[in-house]
């Protein structure tokens, strides 16, 4: 379908869901960081599944790898859409996109936090 010759609005929910999957595809071929991320997240529901702890921490570890996931496809698809609209290297592009990756770090520090939390609660180091 090219753009312009049907409106992108309104469409069913099975091309919505193509199009999302394939910013997917997108994002894991194009962006080292988001296959570390799914590496990591593999790791976890490892760890989870092993150390079985409350489902209230698993729900809050998956909420907050959701999060990582979620800035990191808003980040790639804003560093693609600057560079396509401005190719030359702008001080204000390269805040935004500095913030779009800024948000990424502190999405997964907490995950992080989050993630070390759960393990200790599942050991019993921490209530």
């Amino acid at each position: 379908m090219q753009i312009g010759t049907k409106n992108m609005k309104n469409q069913s929910f099975t091309v919505r869901l193509s199009h999302a999957a394939s910013g997917l595809r997108s994002a894991f071929r194009s962006e080292a960081s988001f296959r570390t991320h799914l590496l990591l997240a593999a790791v976890a529901v490892v760890v989870l599944a092993v150390l079985r702890p409350p489902m209230t921490w698993v729900a809050l570890c998956v909420l907050s790898g959701a999060a990582v996931f979620a800035t990191e496809l808003v980040n790639t698809a804003l560093e693609n859409l600057a560079d396509r609209v401005h190719p030359t290297q702008h001080p204000t592009i390269r805040a935004a996109k500095d913030c779009a990756a800024a948000a990424v770090l502190v999405a997964s520090m907490a995950s992080v936090v989050i993630g070390a939390m759960t393990v200790a609660v599942a050991l019993k180091l921490l209530k």
